[in-house]
């Protein structure tokens, strides 16, 4: 895929990294620490595209980031108005999946794209619908996937994921954690 400057994914997912190679775009990867806090009036629909901004702006005021395109991304999942970040740990992770048994929530997935000075935010929301998960099998999954790393405690690619969603109004990448219909519309228009 030939863009118009060559493309960085500002972000250490692995997700995030194989959905853009399987959409064949060439790239390489280069992330920066950035502190993932948000005011507390945002709007918690708009906390990915935030977050995916503020993580595209630490790269800005960098010359050797000029004719070059950034691309970063935050997921977020809400249900009940709440937004459910990453676990700390454990107890916190299967409190998250417990809420999220057997009901539908929100996942959004916002990016941004730095090129040429100027950041341009987007964001993409899919309904994913679980069914009921016991005790046991988000004890294992917890044990076995170590979901650390993920808002919501899960991923829809791996254990629970796989066997408990019932169906999804949205896209599956969003919920992955990169809308790519919406990411290649953005890279393929820059000129």
């Amino acid at each position: 895929m030939n863009l118009a400057y060559p493309l960085i994914l500002g972000s250490k997912s692995p997700r995030r990294k194989e959905i853009l190679q399987k959409a064949g775009f060439q790239f390489s990867t280069e992330a920066k620490d950035t502190e993932e806090s948000y005011p507390d009036d945002l709007p918690k629909t708009e906390v990915a595209a935030f977050l995916s901004e503020k993580k595209a702006n630490a790269f800005l005021g960098n010359s050797s980031y000029d004719n070059k395109i950034v691309l970063t991304a935050d997921t977020t999942v809400l249900i009940d108005g709440m937004l459910l970040e990453k676990p700390k740990d454990a107890p916190e992770a299967f409190a998250m999946l417990k809420k999220l048994s057997g009901r539908k929530h929100q996942v959004i997935s916002g990016f941004a794209i730095l090129c040429n000075g100027e950041v341009t935010s987007y964001s993409d929301e899919t309904l994913v619908h679980f069914s009921e998960i016991n005790d046991q099998e988000i004890e294992n999954y917890i044990k076995k996937h170590q979901p650390f790393d993920k808002a919501g405690a899960y991923g829809i690619q791996e254990g629970l994921g796989l066997t408990h969603i019932d169906r999804l109004e949205g896209s599956y990448f969003t919920v992955m954690g990169l809308p790519i219909h919406l990411v290649y519309k953005a890279l393929t228009a820059i000129h």
